[in-house]
C-alpha cells in the first residue's frame, strides 16, 4: 500500500486560506519571538557588527549550534550578496534544509502487499504521543483508510484510557492489556491483530519513561523485534515526538533515540506555545531525519504536514 502519511493535503495543494492560516497563527510567537528579532536585525544591510548580533539571537532562538555556524558562514561567505538581507537568510535557511549536514540514516518502508503499515510513536514522556497517536488516527480513518490503536504505553496509568477515546473519536480499533502489562505481548497481539483483520494502519504509542534511560531503550528496541518477527519490514517508520517548548532538549532527544532506534522522521508538537519554533530547523539540519508533522494547536487539523518553505514563510512573512 502507499504510504498514507503522504497522502497529498487537498486543502494545502488548493492553496486555501485554512491551511496556512493554522501554520501562521501557530508559529505566531516564534514569528514575534526571536526569530522575529532576526526579521528586525536583517531589515537593513549585513555587516560585522549585524553578524555579531544575528548570532547571539539566532542562538537564543534555539536553531541549534550547527545550523547557526552553517547560516553565519554563508552569510561571511558572501551567499546570495546583492538580494535583499532578509531574503537572504530565507534561502540560506531553506539551502541548509534541503542539504543537513548528514543524510537520513533510516527511511520510512513500504510493507508488503496486503499487509498493514506499522508505525511506532517514540519520546519521552509528556511530549504527546498519545495524542499525536490519535491525530493521525483520525486523519487516516479520514482517509478511509482501516486503522488500529496499540496501546504499547502501560506504564503511565491514563494512557490506555487517552487511547480508547482517541479510538472511539477516529472510528479505529484499539488493542490494549491492562496496566503494568507487558509492552511487547500488547504490540505483539496488535500486530496479529491488525494483519488478521486487514488493517491499513497499526499506530504504537509507546511509553516514554522507565526507571533509567537504558531500560527506557531496550524496550523500545525490543517492541520493534516484536514487529519485525511478525512482518519482516516492520516497523515502516518510528515516528520521534518532541515538544517543542523544551528547546535545546529536542536536539539530545534527536541524537539518542534517533540511531538507537532508527527514527524516520520527527514530530514537534505544541510550537504554538514556544517563541523558539526555531528548534524544529535545527533538530532535521543536524540529524538529516525530516520533520513530517508539527503541532500548532489541540484540534486534529491543527497537526500539520511539515512544509520547510511554508514553515519558513510563515515565519518570516509579513
Amino acid at each position: 500500500m502507499s504510504d498514507p502519511g503522504r497522502e497529498e493535503n487537498p486543502e494545502r495543494d488548493s492553496g486555501a486560506i485554512g491551511w496556512f492560516g493554522r501554520l501562521r497563527q501557530g508559529l505566531s510567537k516564534t514569528r514575534g519571538g526571536f526569530l522575529g528579532q532576526v526579521k528586525g536585525l536583517i531589515a537593513g544591510r549585513i555587516d560585522e557588527d549585524t553578524l555579531e548580533e544575528l548570532e547571539e539571537v539566532l542562538y537564543m532562538a534555539d536553531l541549534g549550534p550547527l545550523l547557526v555556524e552553517s547560516l553565519l558562514e554563508k552569510l561571511k561567505a558572501g551567499e546570495g550578496a546583492g538580494a535583499d538581507a532578509k531574503e537572504r537568510v530565507q534561502e540560506i535557511m531553506r539551502s541548509c534544509l534541503e542539504n543537513p549536514v548528514s543524510p537520513a540514516a533510516f527511511t520510512p518502508q513500504d510493507p508488503p502487499a496486503d499487509e498493514p503499515r506499522i508505525i511506532l510513536l517514540v519520546g519521552v514522556n509528556g511530549v504527546g504521543k498519545t495524542t499525536t497517536a490519535g491525530k493521525l488516527a483520525s486523519r487516516y480513518s479520514a482517509e478511509k483508510l482501516k486503522v488500529m490503536l496499540a496501546a504499547g504505553d502501560t506504564f503511565r496509568a491514563a494512557a490506555g484510557e487517552q487511547l480508547t477515546v482517541w479510538a472511539e473519536r477516529s472510528g479505529s480499533e484499539i488493542i490494549r492489556h491492562q496496566e503494568g502489562a507487558d509492552s511487547s505481548a500488547v504490540v505483539y497481539d496488535a500486530v496479529q491483530a491488525a494483519k488478521a483483520r486487514g488493517a491499513d494502519v497499526l499506530l504504537v504509542d509507546t511509553a516514554g519513561r522507565l526507571h533509567t534511560k537504558h531500560n527506557l531503550m531496550e524496550e523500545l528496541k525490543k517492541l520493534r523485534r516484536v514487529t519485525q518477527r511478525l512482518i519482516d519490514t516492520a516497523p515502516h517508520e518510528v515516528l520521534l515526538v518532541l515538544d517543542a517548548t523544551s528547546g535545546q532538549n529536542v536536539l539530545s532527544q534527536v541524537r539518542e533515540f534517533g540511531p538507537a532506534l532508527g527514527v524516520t522522521g520527527l514530530v514537534l508538537t505544541k510550537l504554538d506555545g514556544t517563541a523558539k519554533g526555531g528548534v524544529a530547523l535545527g533538530a532535521t539540519y543536524e540529524s538529516g531525519i525530516p520533520i513530517r508533522y508539527i503541532g500548532v494547536g489541540e484540534s486534529v487539523e491543527d497537526l500539520l504536514d511539515f512544509d520547510p518553505d511554508a514553515f519558513i514563510e510563515a515565519v518570516f512573512g509579513e
